[in-house]
C-alpha cells in the first residue's frame, strides 16, 4: 500500500505547544502546516529540542542527521514566567501577548501567571514597560505523560484564544459598520433638514417679490 501524507494534526502532536513562534511561524500548528504544505525546515524548534526534531524528520522522511549538533546546542529548558507583583503597573501588555491566556489581571491592576498553564514562551517579557517578569527555569523532570497532557492543555488554550480573538474582530467590525452606518444616517437627516430649511426661505423669498 503506499504511505499515506502526512497531515499538521500529525505533526502538531509532537511539537512542545509553546506556542513562541520561534520557528518563524504564528505557533505549532502554523509550523506543521508548513512543514507538510510548504517543506518548511525541520530544525526549527528550539523548544522540542532533539526529540521533536528527530520526531518531526521521522514523520516527513528526512534525515535529521545534519541539525542534531546545532539543535542539542539551541534547545531552550522548559521555562515559566513570574510577575514581581509588586511592581506591576496593570498595563495588560502581557496579557496581550500572551497566546495560551496564561496571565490573570485587569487595567490599573496586578498581573498573576498561571504557573500551570504558562508554556514559557517568553512573548510577554519584550512588551513589558517596566521590565516586571522574569522566566524562571523549571527544574523539576516531567514524565512524559505529563509532558503530552500539559501540551494538550496549551494547544486547546491556545486554539479557544485564537476562536475568541477571531469572534472579537468580528465584532468590532460589525461595531465599526453600525458606526459608519449611523454617521452616514445622521449627514443624511441633517442634510434633508438643511434643504428643507433652504426651500422654506425660498418659498418666503417668492412671497415677497
Amino acid at each position: 500500500m503506499p504511505k499515506q501524507p502526512i497531515t499538521p494534526s500529525q505533526i502538531d502532536a509532537i511539537l512542545p505547544q509553546t506556542q513562541c513562534g520561534l520557528c518563524g511561524y504564528g505557533g505549532c500548528m502554523p509550523y506543521a502546516e508548513a512543514l507538510v504544505k510548504d517543506n518548511a525546515a525541520i530544525n526549527l524548534c528550539p523548544p522540542g529540542g532533539v526529540v521533536v526534531l528527530k520526531q518531526i524528520a521521522q514523520l516527513v522522511d528526512q534525515d535529521p542527521t545534519p541539525y542534531v549538533q546545532e539543535m542539542a546546542e539551541k534547545t531552550k529548558p522548559k521555562l515559566v514566567a513570574s510577575i514581581r507583583e509588586d511592581e506591576c503597573i496593570g498595563c495588560t501588555k502581557c496579557i496581550q501577548a500572551c497566546p495560551v491566556d496564561a496571565i490573570l489581571g485587569a487595567a490599573k491592576s496586578m498581573h498573576t501567571v498561571i504557573a500551570m498553564e504558562c508554556t514559557g514562551c517568553e512573548l510577554c517579557v519584550a512588551p513589558c514597560p517596566v521590565d516586571c517578569i522574569d522566566m524562571l527555569e523549571l527544574s523539576s523532570h516531567e514524565t512524559a505523560d505529563e509532558q503530552l497532557q500539559k501540551a494538550n492543555i496549551a494547544r486547546t488554550r491556545f486554539k479557544n484564544r485564537q476562536q475568541r480573538l477571531a469572534q472579537e474582530s468580528l465584532k468590532e467590525k460589525a461595531s465599526s459598520k453600525k458606526s459608519v452606518s449611523a454617521s452616514q444616517d445622521a449627514d443624511e437627516k441633517k442634510a434633508f433638514v438643511q434643504a428643507a430649511i433652504l426651500r422654506a426661505k425660498m418659498k418666503k423669498v417668492d412671497g415677497v417679490r
